[in-house]
């Protein structure tokens, strides 16, 4: 973990490149340090991906509204400033990253974080760790 869900709008698609915004965010986590300065989420377990809800509707459904959300779960044990920091790292990204278009319509922008400390069941399977933990 961190693994980033990003569900948007499929009126966005022409005008975004979400791919960008994929790896944006993923250099952003990959960039978080903690209070000592480790790094905040492990590079191997950087997971981000991106949806567009071909289905939606958005306030009223009067104009050709967009919307953004971005789901971010992480594991257990950082701190509440690490997450904040984390969080207000990535909003900003996502607000950069939309900024020529939120000059153009309006969209909405959310981004959760979701710690998931007493998880039922957690397996994985990766031979990515081991890349960067040399």
């Amino acid at each position: 973990m961190p693994h980033v869900v990003i569900q948007y709008t499929a009126n966005l698609e022409a005008e975004a490149d979400m791919g960008g915004l994929c790896r944006s965010l993923a250099a952003v986590l990959v960039a978080q340090k903690d209070g000592a300065g480790r790094k905040l989420f492990p590079t191997g377990g950087t997971r981000v991906l991106a949806y567009p809800a071909v289905h939606y509707a958005v306030a009223d459904d009067a104009d050709d509204y967009a919307f953004v959300y971005i789901n971010v779960r992480i594991a257990a044990g950082r701190s509440e400033e690490d997450r904040k920091k984390a969080g207000d790292a990535l909003l900003d990204g996502a607000k950069k990253h939309f900024a020529p278009i939120f000059d153009k319509r309006h969209i909405g922008i959310t981004l959760q974080i979701d710690e998931s400390p007493g998880q039922v069941y957690d397996g994985k399977h990766s031979n990515l760790h081991p890349l960067f933990n040399k």
